[in-house]
């Protein structure tokens, strides 16, 4: 309690530094530094919140010095203390309205404002990206979303970074059960990998990275749509040329999906067949064999993939 009253006693010295006097100019710059140095030993002190607070008042100061820049980074300090004291009211299971995540919010959205305002969109996405990273750690998928959402906008001029953000919104879209909107943009992805990725001189091949998220977005298209099973009549283009691929009747057609490791290929061409036929033991043989092969999160599509056989519960219609 000491500690509290001895902040305030600072910070209503330092504000008072700067009400306007008669024929006298507040020195602003000062102010400024000295209301760091008070977050900076509050911070030491494990006042994460009043450390925010201090940090707020010298993003206000560096607005009034029209440094957009310092107002930028101290916002963005005040953002990452009040997300740790949010932490750690969680850590402690300590009851809350989580008012410092509220908090922490708006100080990443004001500093993401400034930094294109400032046409720095990397800063931004990094911000967003950081932002939504902090969400999904707290068990909420859906404001991570939108806030990866923002960073693959803010990426548009660089593909490969682009397509990491897409990523991270299909994974949330997943924790949310928002399989339609999963596949929505694991399809978008493919197409922009492919549009815009890297390629082999004189061909159409994608190399480095961009074959990777390929081969991913494949393979949890297959597994999505093996889970929703639309009618045909709800069935996209895009997804019936998909599925065409692992037709039977088409088996040589592995030259079109050379973005696959063949064993994969083969295997995920029988999930196919097994689910139209709806062949439970052939799925639980083959779940097996597709285990290390794919990711954690595939893995886990293919698990949906089997309660859908086992107990329809009509997603895709």
């Amino acid at each position: 309690m000491a500690a509290e009253a001895d902040f305030l006693l600072r910070y209503r010295a330092v504000s008072n530094k700067l009400k306007k006097r008669f024929l006298r100019k507040p020195n602003v710059a000062e102010a400024s530094e000295q209301f760091g140095q008070l977050a900076k030993e509050l911070k030491q002190e494990e006042c994460l919140q009043y450390a925010g607070f201090c940090n707020l008042a010298v993003a206000r100061c560096e607005q009034t010095l029209f440094n957009a820049a310092g107002e930028a980074l101290a916002l963005t300090d005040a953002a990452r203390l009040f997300l740790q004291a949010e932490k750690e009211t969680q850590r402690l299971q300590c009851p809350g309205f989580e008012e410092h995540l509220q908090a922490a919010t708006n100080c990443y959205s004001f500093a993401i404002k400034v930094y294109i305002e400032l046409n720095q969109p990397v800063m931004a996405a990094s911000l967003c990206l950081e932002l939504g990273n902090a969400l999904k750690e707290m068990n909420k998928p859906g404001e991570a979303c939108v806030y990866y959402h923002r960073a693959a906008e803010l990426q548009s001029q660089v593909p490969i970074e682009c397509l990491l953000s897409l990523g991270k919104v299909a994974s949330c879209k997943i924790i949310m059960c928002d399989y339609d909107g999963a596949l929505a943009v694991f399809t978008e992805m493919q197409l922009m990998a492919q549009e815009k990725g890297l390629q082999l001189p004189g061909t159409n091949a994608p190399v480095g990275a961009f074959v990777d998220i390929i081969a991913r977005c494949e393979v949890c298209r297959v597994l999505l749509l093996m889970l929703l099973q639309p009618p045909p009549q709800k069935l996209l283009p895009e997804h019936a040329q998909t599925l065409e691929k692992y037709d039977w009747e088409s088996f040589d057609s592995h030259s079109q999906v050379n973005n696959l490791p063949e064993n994969v290929f083969l295997l995920l061409q029988s999930v196919v067949m097994a689910c139209q036929e709806k062949d439970l033991e052939s799925l639980k043989v083959l779940q097996v064999e597709l285990w290390p092969l794919l990711t954690p999160e595939q893995n886990h599509l293919l698990h949906l993939v089997l309660q859908e056989v086992v107990s329809p519960s009509g997603r895709g219609v």
